[in-house]
């Protein structure tokens, strides 16, 4: 924050005014700017060097072709030319990468149908990953066309594979999805660089080791790499993200060590990418359900309980906010009146969404309940964080889809109220954390 203290007199006496800015807001913003910034540098220094590694690379590849057929009466000179050579191709794929973390490449976008692209890669995926590792895919038949390079899409899919199997060493599920994805102004002001509007979504989840939040923040820069020498060059996931920022798109990460890791990649869609999106307009909003009850938001991350906060007001709910699960029932046992609990799944504090479910209902019976989380279901199902008969929205969740599923976790708490049958443990909605 940001405190100015201001002197004055009045009626002969010294009267002080103090003003604090809250600048949370500003300084989570100028972050941003910064990565956005460095990675913008990175970028251009690593497509120049590409370039002239380039040159160089025309010479030696070239060269060692022209004494490969030169020497082909000594096969001991013919073989280091030809060692030669592959070395310089191998240089060319590495410099291939960093011209796509550049942008500097050379894409060919058209309208692509990814469901079909996806469903086509299966064979290579099963005949490149190991065989412990289950391929699954989820893909939404109502999606529009995307517009991107199929070819470098492929590749981008291909090389989150290869490193999600190197987090799953004794095997585990790969999760291919696609769905429809709206990022809004909301999401640019976390995310300044995207541009707010409607995109396909292409999903790559892995259930293996996940990375801590210091490997998260460097994941996407060039040449680093958390494997030993040898085992990688750092270019892969740079690659990716080179390809989705040259596409007009946005790439996002969602890790956690010991939960596995999900990587979302948003295309522009087709008959979107020349258009501007158009803000919802008032009517669209004055169509979705409301409500006037008071909704308990349990979310240890400040930024997006706000924002949650912000959602449910909109929608006419009286909010009491929670930074984790004991906060919640500590605030429940002071009789703090509250008609329906909304919380995270995985949260710090020893206390995860379930189980605070559990403990809420012990306190208030027939509370309604609604879960959130940022993994994806396969993940939170292996881990033995997911209930049977769950009602699943997937990620990311829109203002639409939030109050729907309140006044339904309503209906069907009232309902089993009336039957005088017990109340399912939980309903819960799969969201992203925007």
């Amino acid at each position: 924050m940001d405190l100015s203290v201001g002197e004055a007199k009045q009626d002969g006496e010294a009267i002080f005014v103090g003003i604090i800015h809250d600048l949370t807001e500003r300084k989570r913003t100028e972050e941003q700017l910064v990565q956005a910034q460095k990675m913008e540098t990175v970028g251009q220094l690593s497509g120049g060097i590409a370039h002239d590694f380039n040159n160089l690379l025309t010479v030696i590849v070239g060269n060692a072709e022209f004494l490969s057929e030169k020497l082909k009466s000594r096969q001991d000179l013919k073989q280091l030319a030809d060692d030669i050579g592959r070395a310089g191709d191998r240089g060319a794929e590495l410099t291939q990468r960093l011209l796509a973390f550049g942008r500097r490449q050379m894409l060919r976008p058209i309208e692509i149908e990814c469901n079909g692209l996806l469903d086509s890669m299966h064979k290579l995926l099963r005949r490149t990953l190991r065989e412990d590792i289950e391929i699954n895919t989820d893909l939404d038949p109502d999606i529009p066309l995307a517009f991107a390079d199929p070819a470098q899409l492929e590749s981008a899919v291909l090389n989150i594979a290869l490193n999600a199997q190197d987090a799953m060493p004794t095997g585990g599920r790969l999760t291919i999805s696609t769905a429809n994805a709206s990022l809004d102004d909301h999401y640019k002001s976390l995310h300044p660089e995207v541009l707010p509007g409607e995109y396909v979504l292409v999903s790559v989840t892995d259930d293996g080791e996940g990375m801590p939040k210091e490997v998260i923040e460097r994941v996407f820069e060039p040449f680093f790499t958390t494997k030993e020498v040898g085992k990688g060059s750092g270019l892969g996931l740079s690659m990716v993200y080179g390809f989705v920022k040259q596409s007009n798109g946005h790439v996002s990460i969602y890790s956690e060590p010991g939960l596995g890791t999900t990587i979302r990649i948003y295309l522009p869609q087709a008959a979107a990418k020349s258009e501007r999106p158009q803000a919802p307009s008032p009517s669209d909003s004055e169509k979705l359900p409301r409500g006037a009850e008071t909704v308990m938001i349990v979310e240890d991350d400040p930024f997006v309980r706000s924002y949650a906060v912000m959602r449910l007001e909109s929608l006419g709910y009286s909010v009491v906010a929670a930074v984790d699960g004991a906060d919640a029932l500590q605030k429940l046992r002071t009789n703090t009146h509250v008609d329906i609990l909304f919380t995270d799944i995985v949260m710090p504090g020893g206390i995860n969404g379930w189980e605070l479910a559990d403990l809420a209902r012990q306190l208030r019976p027939g509370l309604p309940v609604l879960l959130t989380s940022g993994y994806a279901l396969e993940t939170l199902a292996k881990h033995g964080r997911l209930r049977a008969g769950a009602i699943v929205l997937t990620k990311p969740y829109r203002k639409a889809d939030l109050a729907r599923r309140l006044r339904e976790v309503v209906s069907v708490s009232e309902l089993l109220s009336k039957s005088h049958l017990q109340a399912p443990a939980a309903l819960l909605i799969a969201s992203e954390k925007l």
